[in-house]
Formats: structure tokens, C-alpha cells, sequence
């Protein structure tokens, strides 16, 4: 007779997600709920998550850290494992997952996200492991309140799964760049709230530190083109944070 183990929910939030979403589904059919949380998609997403048996529920939309914290609450499990709609858990990660909620021996857990990006996916550099914490207890372990670059904040210690997350977003370069613009501004925001504060040395260093620690150093060069790409839009973020930070500073002069 098989062990048993401890109850799963699965937490993930939606956006017109519908092109992602069922690929993400079959990839946990082995939980014993799915919760998704949408926050006003039009193309069909509710109706075809509906379909696949996740249990649906319709929330304006939060912030990444409080609506992934909204979907871990209206969960029925204590164990939840929080996904977007564009992530798959691998087989390998599967039978980590169902093994270790047979006997947890903390309440929190990692493992790497492999990410895909301009049809391959990245080993290497920036992109490999992404480590991300995603499957806790949520009486130990909570996400933060960030707007974005939310985190899992855990009481517990951090164990670590073998097996890969495996990201595919399917975007265009063109919309990834949209989204990476408005991520810049964010944290711009968020970096500008906590008393932080742009110079020209971050400006210009900032960029090319990344370049040296993940191009060279974590060998970013070893996964092509594709990794090169990566890198250099990474490299842009962080010139692009700094540039927003500094327009704010001297906006905020002119004023005074």
C-alpha cells in the first residue's frame, strides 16, 4: 500500500492566460486541488480552467505578492504549490514533490526554473537554476507584499527539490520587452520607496557587473544567441532602473 502524504493545493493566477493554462493543469494532475485566481480575463481562461476541474474564483487584481497570497489563503490545503499559468512541473519535480509531502522535513522548498527564451531553453548564466521557492506550508511560509519581484518569506528553513519548473512563456520579444519595461518601473518605484537612491556610478556599473558575473563568469555564452539576448536585455534593466530612479531625483528637485 503507497505512503501517504501530506494534501496539495495548487495556487496559480490568471490573466488571459488561455493559451498557457492547460498545458499547466495537466502538468499537477497529481494534487488533490487546483485554485485558480483570475483577475479578469476575457479569452476564455475561467471557462477552460473550469473544464479541467480547477476550482475558479474571480479577484480585481492586487499586485503579484498579495494576489498570490490572496490564491495560498483561499486554498483548502495547508501544502500549497504556487505556479503561473506559463510554468509546467517536470516528472522529475513531480515525484520530488509527492515523496517529500510524505514526511516534510521543513516547511518550505525550492527548486530550480528552467527558463525558455527564444525557443530554447537556458542552462546557463542568468537564466539557470532561478532558484524559486514555491512549495510550502502556509502556516510557516507567506508572499511577500511586493508589487513585483514578490518572494516567499518562510519561518521555516529552505529545503531544496531535485527537478526542474519549467518556464515557457511563449511571448514575443517584442512583448517580453513591454513587460520588462514596465517591471523597470517598478522597481524603480519600489527601490525609490525604501530611500534608495540612483548615481551615475550604478548607472554605468551596474550593467556591466551583471554582464561579467552572469555572461562570463556563469557562462551565460554557453547557451547561444539565445543566452547572449537574455543577458543583454538584463543588462538593460538594470541601466533602465537606475535611468527611471535618477529622472525621479531631479524631478523631485526641480519641485522644491
Amino acid at each position: 500500500m503507497p505512503a501517504t502524504r501530506q494534501p496539495l493545493s495548487v495556487a496559480i493566477i490568471t490573466l488571459n492566460a488561455a493559451a498557457q493554462l492547460e498545458a499547466c493543469l495537466r502538468s499537477v494532475h497529481f494534487a488533490d486541488e487546483i485554485v485558480v485566481v483570475d483577475s479578469g480575463s476575457t479569452d476564455g481562461t475561467q471557462e477552460l480552467a473550469e473544464r479541467c476541474g480547477a476550482r475558479v474564483i474571480a479577484q480585481p487584481w492586487l499586485g503579484f505578492g498579495p494576489q498570490k497570497q490572496f490564491a495560498v489563503e483561499a486554498a483548502k490545503h495547508d501544502w500549497v504549490l504556487c505556479l503561473d499559468a506559463d510554468e509546467r512541473v517536470s516528472p522529475e519535480l513531480q515525484a520530488a514533490i509527492e515523496s517529500t509531502l510524505q514526511q516534510p522535513a521543513t516547511g518550505a522548498y525550492r527548486f530550480a526554473r528552467c527558463n525558455r527564451f527564444l525557443g530554447r531553453y537556458l542552462k546557463y548564466g542568468e537564466g539557470y537554476p532561478d532558484w524559486s521557492l514555491r512549495l510550502f506550508d502556509r502556516r510557516q511560509a507567506r508572499w511577500s507584499d511586493d508589487a513585483v519581484h514578490e518572494k516567499v518569506v518562510s519561518q521555516a528553513s529552505v529545503g531544496t527539490l531535485p527537478g526542474d519548473l519549467l518556464h515557457d512563456s511563449a511571448e514575443t520579444l517584442a512583448a517580453y520587452l513591454t513587460k520588462q519595461n514596465r517591471y523597470t518601473s517598478l522597481a524603480a518605484d519600489m527601490a525609490w520607496e525604501a530611500g534608495k537612491r540612483s548615481s551615475f556610478g550604478r548607472l554605468v556599473f551596474s550593467p556591466i557587473v551583471r554582464f561579467i558575473k552572469f555572461y562570463l563568469l556563469r557562462q551565460g555564452f554557453r547557451d547561444g544567441l539565445p543566452g547572449l539576448i537574455h543577458i543583454a536585455i538584463g543588462c538593460m534593466n538594470s541601466f533602465l532602473k537606475y535611468a527611471k530612479m535618477l529622472e525621479r531625483q531631479r524631478t523631485d528637485s526641480a519641485l522644491r
